[in-house]
C-alpha cells in the first residue's frame, strides 16, 4: 500500500527525515548500530511503561527522538534553496514547526501502540559517511514492518539523518512535497508555514482523540 508522508498524510510519517548540508565525517558502523539500538530500546520502554499516562509517554518518546535525530539538519535540507528566501522570522518559525511535526508524527507512529516490539536487522555501510541500520517493528494486531535508519556523524556524534520506509527516503519525499507547496503559492515560504500549522492542528486533534 502506498504511503504518503508529512503534509500529504499527517497520520503517517515514520520519521523523520534528514541530511545536514555539511560533509559528514567517517562513521563507525558499530556506533551507528548502537545509536539505533539504544534509541529503539528507549522508545519501546517508554511506550510499554504501564505507569505512564498518554501525555507522559509522548513526552518520553519525544525526548528520545530529539536526542537521536538531527532535526535541525532535516529542516535545512528539506527547505533547500528556499532557506535563502525566508526571512529570519520565517526561518525561525519554520524550524519550530518542523521540530513539532517530526516529534508529533513519530510519537503518534510509535506512541499509540502498547505491546510494540523492536529488533535490529543488519547494518550496511553505504559510504564512509553513512550507515543503514535495519529494524523490524512489531505491533499488536498489525503486520511487522521494516525501517532502515540512515546514520551519519553530525557534530562529532552519530545521528539519524534519514529513514527509509518501503524503499522511500522520507527526507527526499518531504523535500519534494514542501517545495511543491511553496511553488504553488508563488514562492512564498509563508504558505508552507500555514500548511505546517494546519498539519500540527490535525495531529493535535488526533492526539486528543487518542
Amino acid at each position: 500500500m502506498k504511503r504518503r508522508f508529512l503534509i500529504a498524510s499527517p497520520a503517517l510519517v515514520a520519521v523523520l527525515a534528514v541530511l545536514p548540508q555539511a560533509s559528514h565525517a567517517e562513521i563507525d558502523p558499530a556506533r551507528a548500530t548502537t545509536l539505533v539500538r539504544d534509541a529503539g530500546n528507549e522508545l519501546v520502554a517508554a511506550i510499554n511503561d504501564q505507569r505512564l499516562d498518554v501525555a507522559a509517554r509522548r513526552e518520553k518518546v519525544a525526548a528520545v527522538l530529539r536526542r537521536a535525530i538531527d532535526i535541525e539538519g532535516t529542516g535545512r535540507f528539506i527547505l533547500g534553496r528556499y532557506t535563502r528566501q525566508a526571512s529570519p522570522a520565517e526561518l525561525a518559525e519554520y524550524n519550530r514547526l518542523f521540530d513539532d511535526i517530526i516529534v508529533r508524527n513519530l510519537s503518534a507512529r510509535f506512541g499509540e501502540y502498547r505491546g510494540v516490539r523492536f529488533s535490529l536487522g543488519r547494518a550496511q555501510q553505504r559510504t564512509e559517511e553513512d550507515v543503514l541500520v535495519n529494524t523490524i517493528i512489531e505491533r499488536p494486531s498489525a503486520a511487522p514492518f521494516s525501517l532502515d535508519w540512515r546514520v551519519a556523524e553530525v557534530g562529532g556524534q552519530p545521528r539519524v539523518v534519514d529513514v527509509i520506509a518501503e524503499g522511500t527516503s522520507l527526507r527526499l519525499t518531504t523535500r519534494s512535497e514542501y517545495s511543491a507547496v511553496i511553488q504553488r503559492n508563488g514562492g512564498r515560504v509563508a504558505a508552507l508555514l500555514d500548511a505546517m500549522r494546519n498539519q500540527i492542528a490535525q495531529l493535535a486533534a488526533r492526539e486528543t482523540r487518542g
